[in-house]
């Protein structure tokens, strides 16, 4: 599941001396890393990588999208259905290839496979979007409780194009002011916490409507604490 879109009174989170320290570390480790590109946004740590997976495994990673995918879910309560219309499940961890890429990404990140939360493949056709949300936990909702205690707040996320729908599906970014579009292979990371370790507000993004073809895409999310 997914943190929907919050409210600005909302409560996001204090600042985290652990969580800074890891947002320091990691985006020194990829700004460092042949083939990663730093993508100059004011106040995110945003990073792409250009054919970090090859078409083949693209192609597998749909297949198992396409099996076994649901209507996805969203973290609070009673939100609106319209809210996030994609389909999306949780890949096998424990299957070679999905492991593979698994490891594959922490490996990138320089991030221990404990901390990174399951796979999650995503299905967007067309007109299905991910209205704008964070991917941060907000401390003062209900699920805070539990995912406090399955691994704290969330750090990074590392999300990787799968294939590229004939029109729409870009990652809009629109505190930031920036767009990503979906291109086969691409990975795309970014802190979720500012250099405080507080949760950075303008990480706000949505998943913009497919117009045209379909839209596969897998995201890893990593915690502060092994997630359990």
């Amino acid at each position: 599941m997914t943190a929907a879109a919050e409210d600005s009174h909302y409560q996001a989170g204090p600042p985290s001396q652990r969580l800074a320290r890891i947002g320091e570390i990691v985006a020194a480790r990829l700004a460092a890393t042949h083939g990663v590109q730093t993508i100059p946004v004011d106040g995110i740590a945003m990073f792409v990588y250009p054919d970090f997976l090859p078409a083949g495994e693209c192609a597998r990673l749909i297949a198992m999208i396409d099996a076994g995918s649901q209507p996805s879910a969203l973290f609070s309560e009673g939100a609106d259905n319209s809210y996030r219309t994609s389909h999306s499940c949780n890949l096998d961890r424990w299957d070679d290839e999905v492991e593979a890429i698994d490891n594959k990404v922490c490996l990138l990140l320089g991030i221990d496979p404990r901390h990174g939360e399951t796979l999650q493949g995503q299905r967007y056709r067309v007109g299905q979007e991910f209205k704008p949300h964070h991917d941060f936990f907000h401390v003062d909702q209900p699920y805070w409780a539990e995912m406090e205690a399955s691994g704290g707040q969330r750090s990074w996320t590392a999300m990787i194009y799968l294939n590229m729908p004939e029109a729409g599906g870009a990652t809009d970014f629109p505190m930031a002011g920036i767009s990503v579009n979906p291109r086969p292979g691409l990975l795309l990371a970014w802190n979720n916490m500012g250099p405080d370790g507080a949760p950075n507000l303008r990480t706000l993004h949505a998943g913009s409507p497919v117009a045209a073809g379909t839209k596969y895409i897998v995201t890893k999310w990593f915690r502060e604490r092994p997630w359990i």
